[in-house]
């Protein structure tokens, strides 16, 4: 049996946005269900993001770790970042974070997944990279702010966030969904499988 997600679009009775925030606003839609009567859904807009798994010679992934005041914890991830600009290219937007936060650039790049975070309260659709060939990135390190300015980098084994992953000490989603899916490819048909960088991205399309 072959399953796959369809896109549709139930009718829109009245729609309103109570709040606009820098990045991300709330919406308000009255949505008519199958059985015909029409119930309120609030959700988070959200631009949509990149991830970067990227995975050196050793076999180390670069992680990050950060704090995040909803969850109030220091988590560690792997360098992610929003699509800043309507229409703009993932892949572009995944470098540049690759180099914001890491200071790395990487020569082979893959779409390891795509996700959509939480799917029942925000329509965030995710694109996670995998980035190999890692290298030190040329200039001066981009100055980081707020968050950011605290954030720690480590190299990490694949095999040992497995393990925390099912241990549940990572909890990061974008690093549970990005090292399960590599270790997927790897005990499948191998990256090279993976779909190419520039691949076709219908929850947020961009131009080459």
């Amino acid at each position: 049996m072959t399953i796959k997600d369809i896109a549709e679009e139930w009718q829109v009775t009245a729609s309103d946005t109570p709040f606009v925030g820098n990045k991300t606003s709330v919406r308000t839609d009255d949505v008519v269900m199958p059985d015909g009567s029409v119930v309120r859904r609030d959700y988070q807009v959200h631009p949509g993001s990149v991830a970067v798994l990227a995975l050196d010679d050793a076999g180390r992934v670069l992680v990050i770790r950060q704090y995040r005041h909803p969850v109030r914890h220091k988590l560690w991830e792997i360098p992610a970042g929003l699509l800043d600009v309507p229409g703009e290219n993932p892949l572009h937007a995944a470098q540049r974070e690759l180099y914001e936060e890491a200071h790395v650039k990487a020569e082979d790049w893959r779409v390891l997944t795509d996700v959509y975070t939480t799917p029942g309260g925000c329509d965030e659709a995710v694109r996670v990279f995998l980035a190999r060939d890692l290298s030190e990135a040329e200039g001066e390190r981009f100055e980081v702010a707020e968050e950011e300015s605290d954030m720690e980098l480590a190299r990490v084994p694949v095999d040992e966030l497995v393990r925390g992953v099912l241990a549940g000490e990572l909890s990061n989603n974008c690093l549970v969904v990005g090292v399960l899916s590599l270790v997927a490819a790897l005990q499948g048909d191998g990256v090279e499988s993976l779909r190419p960088a520039d691949a076709p991205w219908p929850a947020r399309p961009f131009e080459s």
